[in-house]
């Protein structure tokens, strides 16, 4: 029976990850027809919105904005004057990117959670990039969507198949906050799990 590498059973925390989310973008989320786009929406902002709250380092990259619209305001609201990498490269990698691919190595950290729209190429292609090149990768599973079912479905398959470790929101959330002795419990509560009201927001 084959085992996760030793690094993946440490739990993710404000000190060793990155968040990396791609691509939420009008046009992009126009196409989406695999899941709920508000519950994908609130996934993605949720997550932004929680490492803004415990600074943890967050890349932000868009393709073509011009023809697929702005970044995901929610989301740049979070984080003023921070650069949301338009690439230059028109690849569905967002990796492929060298701005963008800067920005993720400069946080020094080697644990990171990609999502993005859509799930089977822009999502897949950049978090097998970051796998190949040694990071720990975590896929948030329930902020992706893609153009079908099926695309998604199998665009998660093969994320797997490649190593990623896949992880949702609140499960995120929990893991960077660790426990109730967290001093920014009340902000997470208050900003995050409420938009959710599943176990712990009211």
């Amino acid at each position: 029976m084959e085992h996760a590498p030793k690094g993946c059973l440490e739990l993710l925390n404000d000190k060793n990850s990155m968040l990396v989310l791609v691509d939420y973008q009008s046009t992009m989320f126009k196409g989406v027809a695999s899941g709920d786009k508000t519950i994908i929406r609130n996934a993605a902002y949720c997550a932004a919105k929680a490492a803004s709250i415990l600074s943890i380092p967050v890349v932000l990259s868009a393709i073509n904005p011009s023809g697929n619209g702005e970044f995901m305001p929610e989301i740049t609201r979070l984080f003023p004057g921070q650069e949301v990498y338009s690439r230059k490269v028109l690849s569905f990698d967002a990796f492929e990117d060298e701005r963008t691919w800067n920005a993720a190595k400069k946080t020094a950290r080697k644990k990171m959670v990609v999502s993005g729209l859509w799930t089977s190429m822009c999502f897949a292609y950049t978090a097998i990039h970051a796998i190949k090149e040694g990071y720990e990768v975590y896929g948030l599973i329930d902020a992706a969507g893609d153009s079908t079912h099926d695309a998604h479905k199998y665009g998660v398959k093969r994320m797997l198949q490649a190593g990623v470790i896949p992880i949702t929101v609140e499960s995120l959330v929990s893991e960077w906050m660790h426990d109730w002795g967290n001093p920014k419990v009340g902000d997470l509560v208050k900003e995050v799990y409420s938009r959710y009201g599943y176990m712990i927001g009211f």
